[in-house]
């Protein structure tokens, strides 16, 4: 019972979508087409920015409008954006 529980859980985790408002570094490495480096580059977009779609990633500087849709493409139904959080100034 309780290895179902785990496999279960496991399931659940590696199957989850990543949130672009919410993600942390791991997460977003973790995703197809996502290096390091646009990782840390969609974090620092993030600082002054919410994406309010998946495809505001071509706003992110250093990942083209091209980019942008290879990521969404290989990441279909992995990638997801929540409510912004950020207060407005």
């Amino acid at each position: 019972m309780k290895i179902l529980i785990v496999l279960a859980l496991l399931s659940s985790f590696l199957f989850a979508s990543v949130d672009l408002n919410t993600a942390s570094f791991d997460e977003l490495v973790g995703l197809k087409s996502i290096s390091k480096k646009k990782a840390k580059k969609i974090l620092m977009y993030r600082k002054k920015h919410c994406f309010s779609s998946v495809k505001e990633l071509k706003k992110v500087k250093g990942i083209s409008k091209k980019k942008a849709k290879k990521i969404i493409k290989k990441n279909k139904g992995d990638i997801e954006v929540s409510e912004c959080k950020k207060e407005k100034k």
